[in-house]
């Protein structure tokens, strides 16, 4: 990329951009307006969030000398002397995301589904060949919720309400959102009531494929008894459906066997 380009573009995940100094990248994504500034020996980030009424489905940015006003809220990081190339990452959630379809879905004994759900990405502000995590921002405001027996024993979560699409060419298509296909699998003798469950998000890698979509693996759960005794496995590649991929995003959390069970326990709330 030159140093100097008028107009606005697609952003692009995991592609390093190169600045001047003086000049601003200014970032339309989501719920969120983001401006990289590099000057001679500091990074600046700037950010705000949207009040939208509809999901963008689009990424623009452009590369100028604008700032936005002095509202806008300001941090600061030093740079390393050579260092001119900023890289946007994506990442998952931190915490499970409990997914709640508008509409409750009832899986009959003996059957089971697959759905697509959307769940929100960070974007981590990574600068130098290292690509070195300055900081990062959720591309919209999430919700939180907590998931458990009482309230002295479970786990904080976000929340996300989902339509649950059963068909893929159904799910919106946006960049600052991750497709996670998710297999439910009801093996008990009576009908599964799906009002929400929890999905485990920081255990999830992220996945772009060429036409710049994010997915997540995807995960199956499997219910034999009762809502306690859900199995849960997270795939070790991606779904076909997403086509060709690179992996751009690591899991926050290693899968360990320690975690499941916890997740088992709260997978259904």
């Amino acid at each position: 990329m030159g140093p100097e380009t008028e107009g606005r573009r697609d952003g692009v995940w995991a592609k390093p951009y190169s600045l001047a100094s003086g000049q601003t990248q200014s970032h339309q994504l989501g719920h969120v307006n983001l401006w990289v500034t590099l000057l001679d020996r500091e990074w600046q980030i700037r950010s705000e969030t949207l009040e939208v009424e509809t999901d963008p489905v689009s990424w623009s940015e452009t590369i100028g000398h604008t700032l936005p006003s002095k509202d806008v809220s300001l941090q600061r990081f030093i740079r390393s002397e050579g260092s001119d190339t900023v890289t946007f990452i994506p990442a998952v959630a931190s915490l499970p995301t409990v997914i709640r379809p508008y509409q409750p879905l009832t899986i009959p004994a003996g059957e089971q589904c697959v759905i697509y759900v959307g769940t929100l990405v960070w974007m981590q502000v990574c600068v130098g060949d290292g690509r070195t995590v300055l900081t990062e921002v959720p591309l919209a405001v999430p919700s939180l919720t907590w998931v458990g027996r009482n309230t002295m024993e479970g786990e904080l979560c976000y929340s996300s309400a989902s339509v649950a699409r059963l068909v893929l060419e159904a799910v919106p298509k946006r960049p600052w959102r991750a497709v996670t296909p998710v297999t439910i699998i009801n093996r008990r003798e009576e009908p599964l009531l799906l009002e929400r469950f929890s999905l485990p998000t920081p255990m999830l890698s992220l996945y772009l494929n060429e036409r710049g979509q994010l997915w997540t693996p995807g995960v199956t759960v499997e219910c034999e008894t009762d809502m306690n005794s859900a199995s849960l496995h997270v795939d070790q590649t991606v779904f076909a459906a997403a086509g060709k991929c690179q992996q751009v995003g690591l899991a926050r959390e290693k899968v360990s066997r320690g975690r499941f069970v916890r997740a088992f326990d709260r997978m259904f709330g």
